[in-house]
């Protein structure tokens, strides 16, 4: 299973406005500048996410996009889904009767495994777990 640069730049999208959350609405412009992704990607990463449960999106001189949410209330999983669609490392997993149906039927529970496993491991994981991470990623003692 690969994330895809859509997927990777939604998570840092989600992330940067996280980040800025208390600096008012964030400028698609802003964004780029800082995570150094083109505008126009931006553009069709934000159409993906600008949704009311995920972002709040601000029209004016002063305007740009703000979470909807609070940043311990986006898991990874929840973002990844929905700019990549189905995470799922073969197709058909959630119809398992077409799977079951097909040569993979044997290998259906090792797939449904790998699916499980890495689902519970992105769900474990929101916005404010990444941004609480990279503040003590230095602080290491021995």
């Amino acid at each position: 299973m690969t994330i895809s640069t859509k997927g990777r730049y939604a998570l840092c999208v989600m992330l940067d406005l996280a980040e800025h959350q208390n600096d008012g609405p964030v400028a698609l412009r802003d964004i780029s500048e800082r995570q150094g992704i083109s505008k126009k990607y931006l553009e069709q990463i934000v159409a993906l996410l600008n949704r009311p449960t995920l972002l709040k999106t601000i029209r004016g001189a002063r305007g740009g996009y703000a979470l909807a949410r609070t940043p311990d209330k986006y898991t990874v999983a929840e973002i990844l889904e929905i700019a990549e669609g189905s995470l799922a490392p073969v197709p058909n997993l959630e119809e398992p009767a077409e799977l079951a149906a097909s040569a993979d039927a044997r290998l259906l529970a090792v797939w449904q495994g790998l699916y499980d496993v890495v689902n519970r491991y992105l769900e474990g994981i929101t916005l404010q777990d990444i941004l609480d991470s990279g503040r003590d990623s230095y602080d290491y003692s021995i």
